[in-house]
């Protein structure tokens, strides 16, 4: 069994409570389902959220849906000119006989967008993302 990580993101389409927890409890549970992963297989995740995210902490969101006993650590994105807004992104580190090729990273919603540079992704974008936001910065 190895040591993988596995990356993801999504966007809000506002800074609310409960919206935050529905976007980011979708990311963490497509990320492991998609890669065939339980709880046990988790060794740690960060998050990272864009500095206009107030309404709580990402990782809540991860307990509230059973991971209670993975560690987990927020922290801010850098504010970069131009990047995406309301953007929270996750960084898990997991044990799996997944190879590094074989290891699907997710982005949801806007942040589809986020890394088209990426071969092995499943990219869910919103219905009505018209975006022409370029911003690679995964």
């Amino acid at each position: 069994m190895a040591v993988r990580a596995v990356r993801g993101a999504t966007q809000l389409e506002r800074d609310e409570r409960v919206h935050l927890h529905e976007r980011v409890s979708e990311l963490v549970r497509t990320l492991m389902e998609i890669n065939a992963l339980s709880g046990d297989d988790l060794i740690s995740i960060v998050f990272t959220a864009t500095g206009d995210i107030h309404a709580d902490y990402p990782a809540y969101a991860a307990r509230r849906i059973g991971l209670v006993d993975v560690p987990l650590l927020c922290t801010r994105e850098l504010e970069i000119e131009d990047g995406m807004p309301r953007v929270v992104r996750v960084l898990a580190h997991v044990e799996t006989e997944l190879t590094r090729e074989d290891i699907t990273h997710v982005y949801l919603h806007g942040a589809a967008n986020l890394r088209r540079d990426l071969t092995h992704v499943r990219a869910i974008p919103d219905d009505s993302d018209d975006s022409d936001d370029e911003s690679a910065d995964g």
